[in-house]
């Protein structure tokens, strides 16, 4: 949390001393990076909700980062990603969760409970059934895949490090960057889909 919060400050100091904001830095820097991350983030969320979707850019965004660098951590010898650990897993999940549900609410009021009844009123009964399962297994989801993926990915770069000190790791360093990357991507992008479709007006 630390180093994202020195990054933050960092690319919002880089910001507010450009002279031209549309112009990019030269080189490698804070702000490079966060515009890129914002970029990528935006356009993913638009191409899965809708023209609505850069107003959650700041959930999306925020989602992505920390777990990408939880995971990140993880390739640091000596170091345990926080995403091995189940609660932090299963806590990304509930925000997930609850973020997506309050989005809903906002958007439709009280009407968003309808999307739980189903599209015929005979079946709303066994709808209302399934769709509360479906909803409250989704942070359950989320958490699992995340902690599964990570705690594996971990466990065989921790193996193998061990057994081969030299060249064999570097493989498995670069697979595990791979990895993290795509399981911070996989969470987020789940997440959007979770929030467009309780923002969605097409029941």
């Amino acid at each position: 949390m630390l180093g994202l919060l020195v990054f933050a400050v960092r690319a919002r100091q880089q910001l507010a001393s450009a002279t031209d904001v549309v112009v990019p830095d030269r080189g490698f820097s804070a702000r490079n990076i966060a515009e890129v991350i914002t970029e990528f983030i935006t356009n993913l969320s638009e191409s899965v909700i809708g023209h609505e979707g850069p107003k959650y850019v700041p959930l999306f965004a925020s989602l992505f980062l920390f777990i990408l660098g939880s995971n990140l951590i993880g390739l640091i010898p000596g170091f345990t990603p926080p995403t091995d650990n189940f609660n932090v897993t299963l806590a990304l999940g509930v925000v997930a969760f609850l973020a997506y549900n309050y989005y809903g609410f906002r958007a439709h009021g009280l009407g968003y409970l309808k999307q739980f009844a189903g599209p015929l009123l005979l079946l709303a009964p066994l709808m209302i059934v399934v769709e509360l399962f479906s909803h409250l297994f989704r942070p359950a989801s989320l958490a699992i895949r995340l902690y599964g993926n990570m705690f594996a990915d971990h466990l065989l770069l921790g193996i193998f490090t061990d057994l081969t000190k030299v060249i064999i790791p570097v493989i498995f360093y670069v697979l595990g960057t791979f990895v993290s990357l795509v399981q911070a991507l996989v969470f987020t992008l789940l997440t959007m889909v979770y929030v467009g479709l309780a923002i969605s007006h097409d029941h």
